[in-house]
């Protein structure tokens, strides 16, 4: 049985159109690594009926965006430097998370998707986080081609005791980190995974989630077909929306036979 996952989407302008859409890279790793088919939600913020789409997809995926979230939504100013924005993709987003963790719905947060999630669940942003003293430049390489700006040139430090050392161990993993942002405070419920050698948080996860609730800095869908860690994280996230399913499945079942 195919297993559904909702893609928020972001709104671009091209060739005169208004359009709702997604990278590739983030569904071909959902369909070829996690086995899951994604569908992708139009960005319409309150008009979406959350609750209906709940009730239809077994997973929500988040994926990086060149937007960044709106900081008036953590009590930031907007500025030039600091955007684009996306208020429609930002007002359809942290619903379907904050819905997701609520329902036990797995989730997985990737970039901009891990800066949703601590933004839906009270925590701020820092911008330009490679000008601060003693920070790292997380900024894409520059390069002509984009495996050469996705590049697994990072090392982050898995923590002991979280829902990432159980895919990974602890200790530390090479991965590929493209942001100017990052989590300032963290939001509430939320605990960190990984954190990169300069402090910045990496990854992140719900505490006492009812299922799969993991948010992560980096690009794992780039090279989920040909890098072990990369791959890894979308095969439990595959793994987590089958058990959902299963689980749903049967309470479905147990109804019916009541």
């Amino acid at each position: 049985m195919q297993n559904f996952i909702a893609v928020p989407t972001d709104t671009v302008q091209s060739g005169n159109y208004d359009w709702h859409a997604s990278p590739n890279q983030y569904l071909a790793a959902a369909v070829n690594v996690a086995g899951v088919m994604p569908l992708l939600i139009p960005s319409f913020g309150a008009q979406v009926d959350f609750d209906a789409l709940f009730s239809c997809v077994q997973g929500v995926m988040i994926t990086g965006a060149k937007s960044n979230v709106h900081p008036s939504l953590y009590g930031g100013d907007a500025s030039e430097e600091n955007g684009p924005y996306d208020p429609a993709r930002d007002a359809t987003s942290l619903p379907l998370i904050k819905g997701a963790i609520e329902r036990g719905i797995p989730l997985l947060a990737i970039c901009r998707g891990i800066q949703e999630m601590n933004v839906a669940l009270g925590g701020t942003l820092a911008t330009e986080i490679q000008d601060g003293p003693d920070m790292w430049d997380h900024r894409a390489p520059e390069g002509e081609t984009q495996d050469e700006r996705f590049s697994i040139r990072q090392k982050v430090i898995i923590k002991q005791g979280g829902c990432l050392a159980g895919i990974f161990g602890a200790g530390a993993i090479k991965i590929n980190s493209l942001h100017r942002q990052a989590i300032s405070r963290l939001g509430e419920r939320l605990q960190v995974e990984a954190v990169a050698d300069d402090g910045t948080i990496e990854a992140i996860s719900v505490v006492g989630a009812k299922g799969f609730a993991v948010g992560v800095q980096w690009h794992p869908e780039y090279w989920a077909e040909s890098d072990n860690a990369s791959r890894k994280i979308f095969e439990a996230f595959g793994a987590a929306v089958r058990d959902y399913a299963t689980r749903k499945n049967a309470t479905v079942a147990e109804r019916l036979l009541a």
